[in-house]
C-alpha cells in the first residue's frame, strides 16, 4: 500500500500530513518515498485569492507570505482557507521501496495537495512576483509511498499541463455523475468560465448532459460560446439570483449543479438551484460545509451532496484529453496561462 507520511508529521503527533500542522520536509529520502527537485508550485484559487486579497494586490507581501507558511509548516499550507494547490518538477530521486513508477530524470506533476506536501524552497521565489497562482520556485518535495504523480505529457507546455492537472478531479467526477443518470440530466456549474468549471462542463457536455454556465459577467459569458449550452450572469452568492439563471436557462432547476467558485458563500444557491433528487458536487475549497448541510436542511431539500475530493481513478489522463479533443476549452486554459 505504501506509506502515508506518518514519519513526516511533527506537530501535532498521530494525524496525518494533511491535517499536521507541521511537517519535516528534510530532503533525505525514506524507503519508499520520492524527492522531486522543484520547478514550478501552482496555488489554488481560493488561496491565492485569499493572498492577494489580504495584501491588496501587492505581489512582495503575498510572496513574502507564502515564504513564511512553507517555512513556517514545511508545506504549502494557508491556515485561512486550509487548501494549498500542487507542483511540477523532475524527479530527483527515487527509494528502493517506493512504489510510485517514475524514476530520476522524469517531469511530473503532483497529483497530491501541497497542504501534504513536504516542501522546502531554496530561492526565496526570487522569480515569481506574486501576482499569480503560477509560481516559479526552486527546491525540494517529498511524495510519500501512497501518493499520486504523473510524468508531464510531452504535447503540453509545463504550464498549461499544471493547471489541468491542478483541477482534473472536477471533470473526471463530473463525468461519473452525469453517467449514473439514466437520461440525460441537465447540468449547472457555478464558476464556468474557471479552470475546473470549463472542464466540468466540457466533460457534462461530452457526456450527454444539456449544460449552463453560471459566470460573472459578458467577458466570461462570451467565453464559454463554444463549451456550454448556455452561459447567464449571476452573483453566485446570491441563492436567488443563482436558481432564477438557471431556471431561465434550462427551463427547470439542474440535475447536477457543480460549484467550482473560489469564494465563500454559494452554498445556498446550488442547493436552491438543484432539483428534488438531484446532486451538487461541491469544488470549490472556500466552501462551508456546515453551510451547506444546514442550508439544504433549512431548505428541506432533497439533494444528495458530495465533495469533490480531487481523485478519480484516471483523472489526469482524462482531463488532459478533454483539453486535447476541445480546442475551445483549450484556447480558455492557454488564456488563463498567459494571464489574460
Amino acid at each position: 500500500m505504501g506509506s502515508v507520511g506518518l514519519d513526516r508529521v511533527v506537530a501535532p503527533e498521530g494525524v496525518l500530513p494533511q491535517a499536521a500542522w507541521r511537517l519535516d520536509a528534510r530532503p533525505e529520502l525514506g524507503a519508499d518515498e520520492v524527492r522531486v527537485r522543484v520547478e514550478r508550485l501552482n496555488l489554488d484559487a481560493a488561496s491565492f485569492r485569499q493572498l492577494s486579497e489580504k495584501h491588496g494586490g501587492d505581489g512582495a507581501k503575498v510572496r513574502a507570505e507564502v515564504l513564511q507558511i512553507v517555512g513556517t509548516r514545511g508545506k504549502m499550507h494557508n491556515p485561512v482557507t486550509g487548501s494549498g494547490g500542487m507542483l511540477i518538477g523532475v524527479v530527483d530521486a527515487v527509494g528502493p521501496e517506493s512504489p510510485l513508477g517514475v524514476k530520476p530524470g522524469d517531469r511530473v506533476a503532483t497529483l497530491v495537495s501541497l497542504t501534504l506536501t513536504p516542501l522546502v524552497i531554496t530561492d526565496g521565489l526570487k522569480d515569481w512576483d506574486g501576482l499569480s497562482e503560477q509560481v516559479p520556485a526552486e527546491g525540494t518535495a517529498i511524495l510519500f509511498g501512497r501518493s499520486i504523480v504523473g510524468v508531464l505529457p510531452d504535447d503540453l507546455a509545463s504550464e498549461l499541463a499544471l493547471a489541468v492537472y491542478d483541477v482534473c478531479g472536477a471533470p473526471a467526477l463530473t463525468d461519473r455523475v452525469v453517467r449514473k443518470y439514466p437520461d440525460s440530466p441537465t447540468v449547472a456549474v457555478l464558476g464556468g468560465a474557471g479552470k475546473s468549471g470549463s472542464l466540468a462542463l466540457t466533460a457534462a457536455r461530452l457526456a450527454g448532459a444539456r449544460t449552463v454556465g453560471i459566470v460573472r459577467n459578458e467577458e466570461e459569458r462570451a467565453s464559454l460560446k463554444d463549451l456550454a449550452d448556455a452561459a447567464v450572469i449571476a452573483d453566485a452568492r446570491n441563492p436567488v439570483e443563482v436558481a432564477a439563471a438557471v431556471k431561465s436557462a434550462l427551463k427547470s432547476e439542474a440535475t447536477i449543479t457543480v460549484v467550482c467558485v473560489d469564494v465563500p458563500g454559494c452554498e445556498h444557491g446550488a442547493i436552491l438551484a438543484t432539483a428534488e433528487g438531484g446532486t451538487v458536487i461541491f469544488f470549490s475549497m472556500a466552501t462551508s460545509f456546515s453551510a451547506a448541510a444546514l442550508g439544504a436542511e433549512g431548505l428541506a431539500a432533497d439533494v444528495t451532496m458530495l465533495i469533490g475530493n480531487g481523485y478519480v481513478p484516471g483523472h489526469a489522463a482524462f482531463a488532459v484529453d478533454l483539453l486535447r479533443r476541445v480546442p475551445a476549452v483549450r484556447s480558455l486554459f492557454e488564456a488563463r496561462v498567459a494571464g489574460h
